[in-house]
């Protein structure tokens, strides 16, 4: 994997350059591709751990050559992404701290502002020699034992905290706390409200407050002592924006949440809107969701993984077997296309459309995803 992927980075780079492999990687769809071409089940959610670990190791020796850096990766490596990037930084005459800021408000933003249900473990972080970047994380849902991936991508993001992600690769889970919702403006204000409040008001509001049965968050669940401290270093900090109240020490998801339903009852704004992997597929899903593959489209995102395999500079044993797999890859698309434009004229039927249930349906379950 390590080799294949390598050589097939590099021909992307010799083609098209850095900056349409970061659109490329941000793409979940494009992503998947890659992974099945290099050998990953396309249902598991190992693909993600395996392909960036594989791109890490081929890539970062070269790194100065080709002026792409691959950081994070899995639990504690992820955690190793700031020193990894002042680094980087340092060496190409980089924004250090702009780039660890990115890199937190990635994570911030998916772990706590997103309460999807999932945790992230894995956090890879790719930049380029001009500072360009674009980040693949993922989380896993404890109880589902399922996984769920988001993509960024920084010519993407015009702000941190509306509506940022290129992609996120997940089942939508229908209406959620989700405060980097378009709508979500007003939530975010009135939790800002309350960071510059002095912290014995906000607390004192608490004390009195009944939350009811239907929140997620009760009032036997708040800490005071921790979210006064979390306040108290708030109000300190004289924040300006909302993306810097994400970075205020110990403002992990819980205790976000709990502020985000304070705000809600105190101020009177939502905080509950829809899952953003309601746009989670940038090509489609041959099961029709979130709708029906755009074969012009995928056709293109397969001419770019030919290209590059012809071009990979690797034995021909393993040229070959990407090969084989990426055209397995794309007869399953066809043949599915072919199905779907038959059944069209056969009375044909499916579990999401007409509401039948099977035990043979798996839905989208995010390819256990993961």
């Amino acid at each position: 994997m390590t080799k294949l992927g390598t050589a097939i980075v590099e021909s992307i780079l010799l083609h098209y350059g850095r900056e349409a492999f970061l659109s490329r990687l941000s793409d979940p769809f494009w992503f998947q591709a890659l992974g099945s071409v290099m050998g990953m089940d396309w249902h598991s959610s190992g693909i993600t751990t395996s392909v960036m670990s594989a791109l890490k190791r081929g890539l970062n020796p070269r790194a100065s050559e080709l002026g792409l850096y691959v950081c994070g990766g899995r639990g504690k490596q992820s955690r190793r992404t700031p020193d990894e990037l002042r680094t980087i930084a340092d060496r190409q005459g980089l924004d250090g701290e702009a780039l660890v800021r990115s890199s937190r408000l990635t994570a911030k933003v998916d772990n706590n502002c997103i309460a999807d249900g999932f945790q992230i473990y894995l956090h890879s972080f790719v930049v380029t020699a001009s500072g360009d970047w674009a980040v693949v994380q993922q989380g896993m849902n404890t109880t589902t034992g399922f996984a769920r991936r988001y993509h960024w991508h920084s010519a993407k993001v015009r702000d941190f905290v509306v509506e940022p992600h290129t992609g996120i690769m997940g089942e939508p889970a229908g209406s959620i706390m989700n405060l980097v919702d378009a709508e979500a403006g007003p939530a975010q204000n009135a939790l800002l409200m309350m960071a510059r409040d002095r912290p014995e008001v906000t607390l004192g509001q608490i004390r009195h407050l009944e939350m009811p049965r239907h929140h997620d968050v009760r009032t036997e669940d708040i800490d005071l002592d921790r979210l006064g401290a979390v306040l108290a270093v708030a109000y300190e900090r004289d924040l300006h924006s909302f993306a810097d109240f994400l970075l205020t020490e110990k403002l992990g998801p819980r205790t976000l949440q709990t502020l985000a339903m304070i705000a809600e009852i105190i101020h009177g704004t939502p905080v509950r809107f829809s899952d953003p992997a309601r746009y989670s597929f940038a090509l489609g899903g041959k099961d029709g969701h979130p709708f029906p593959v755009p074969l012009k489209i995928y056709d293109e995102s397969i001419d770019v993984l030919r290209r590059s395999l012809e071009a990979a500079r690797v034995d021909g044993g393993e040229k070959l077997e990407g090969f084989r797999r990426l055209n397995k890859f794309v007869e399953d698309v066809e043949t599915v296309a072919h199905e779907m434009v038959l059944c069209a004229g056969l009375a044909g039927r499916s579990v999401q459309r007409d509401g039948l249930r099977s035990r043979h349906h798996a839905g989208p379950r995010q390819m256990r995803l993961f």
